[in-house]
């Protein structure tokens, strides 16, 4: 079986375009770690990127590397002909037997759709609820993101929706949908690397954005301090200080940190957050819209208390994990009841959590449910050479 995985390269993102290797959001290398061990599935990774970069021709044994240079002119404000463009003219050399594209919050699912083959696409953010949320004024990416997102959806020739709350946004639009999680990568399942601080650390890991809501978890935490518990809170995720909500965070986290019980870094190597991660004894997540909750699963891969809002996709990974706490989004008394006596009680971690994440979420878990998903699309579609299938796209789109 051969395989196209449409996936952004963050690299081109984060204008990184030196760095010499790939760089994949932690779902979609996730996956990429468990197809890596099946030899009979031969996965070729095709990212668009703005400037050139570094190319590897191979990621793995089976696993390979395309690069597409396209022009301003090809992505968001030209409905990213340009990508769907150098992705199709790629495919005629690739002759994958589907297409896979990974998200459609940039070019990848709406590529795939478009792509004349077989195709399907994998949901990491529902971009028209969050549009929703942000209400997100017209032509903003967030507005632009969700009526692409709306276009494709129907197109595609099915969705895997990574939690029940994403089925629900999708199942309207989709031709079929498969209840598929993302995968935790391999790292956060290793063997710890030490034990806990003192006094107990709770983390938030995330962008800092509204959405994510960390100055609510700020406030929690200065209210527990003022109450004199002990502990540190860590924030670790981008923060854009050009907004208001990024400035704000910026303000507070410097007061908390002069404080002594609060501090931010930017985002880390996984590595370095599983380390972090093992000398916490906690994970806070109060999102919300949560299509998933990726993070959420890491935390509790490496055995982490959790406390975190009932809403999208978290609860799918949360309820009835030991040690797993929800509350409603506007609990946020119950919430910060619930961390002083978790506090007061000498900060316990699980001991069970990790093994329950294995289990569902460990990459060649996953991985194999993609496979079985790849050959019953296949199956339903009859599909024959990928120049036949691109063939017939295009005649689609000529008429």
């Amino acid at each position: 079986m051969k395989v196209a995985m449409l996936i952004p390269d963050n690299r081109d993102e984060f204008r990184r375009h030196a760095d010499p290797e790939p760089q994949f959001g932690p779902a979609p290398t996730a996956l990429l770690e468990g197809l890596a061990q099946h030899p009979e599935c031969e996965v070729h990774v095709v990212c668009c990127v703005q400037r050139p970069v570094r190319a590897p021709a191979k990621l793995g044994t089976n696993i390979f590397y395309h690069a597409l240079l396209v022009p301003k002119w090809g992505w968001l404000r030209g409905g990213y002909l340009g990508c769907i463009h150098a992705v199709r003219g790629e495919l005629r050399g690739i002759q994958p037997d589907l297409v896979h594209g990974q998200g459609t919050e940039r070019y990848c699912a709406l590529a795939a759709a478009r792509s004349g083959l077989p195709n399907l696409t994998t949901i990491h953010g529902n971009m028209r609820a969050l549009a929703r949320l942000s209400r997100a004024r017209p032509f903003s990416f967030a507005w632009l993101a969700a009526r692409l997102e709306g276009m494709t959806l129907p197109r595609t020739g099915g969705v895997m929706c990574n939690s029940r709350h994403t089925h629900d946004l999708v199942a309207p639009l989709a031709r079929q949908t498969w209840l598929v999680p993302n995968a935790v990568q391999t790292a956060f399942f290793g063997p710890p690397a030490g034990p806990p601080a003192s006094p107990p650390v709770i983390l938030n890991v995330g962008t800092v954005l509204p959405n994510k809501r960390q100055l609510d978890v700020l406030r929690m935490g200065r209210q527990l301090a003022r109450a004199g518990r002990q502990f540190r809170l860590r924030f670790f995720g981008r923060c854009d200080e050009s907004t208001t909500y990024g400035a704000s965070f910026s303000r507070e986290v410097r007061q908390a940190r002069a404080e002594g019980w609060a501090d931010h870094r930017s985002e880390v190597p996984t590595a370095e957050l599983v380390r972090e991660m093992d000398s916490a004894s906690a994970m806070v997540h109060v999102p919300v819209e949560e299509a998933f909750g990726l993070v959420v699963a890491e935390a509790l891969a490496r055995n982490l208390k959790f406390f975190g809002a009932r809403v999208g996709g978290v609860p799918d990974i949360a309820e009835s994990v030991e040690a797993a706490e929800l509350f409603a989004p506007e609990d946020e008394a119950g919430l910060a009841a619930a961390l002083s006596r978790w506090l007061a009680s000498g900060a316990p971690r699980p001991t069970t959590a990790a093994d329950e994440m294995r289990v569902r979420f460990h990459p060649e878990v996953v991985a194999l449910r993609h496979l079985e998903i790849y050959r019953e699309l296949l199956a339903e579609r009859g599909a024959g050479s990928g120049e036949k299938w691109i063939a017939a796209g295009l005649r689609r789109e000529v008429s």
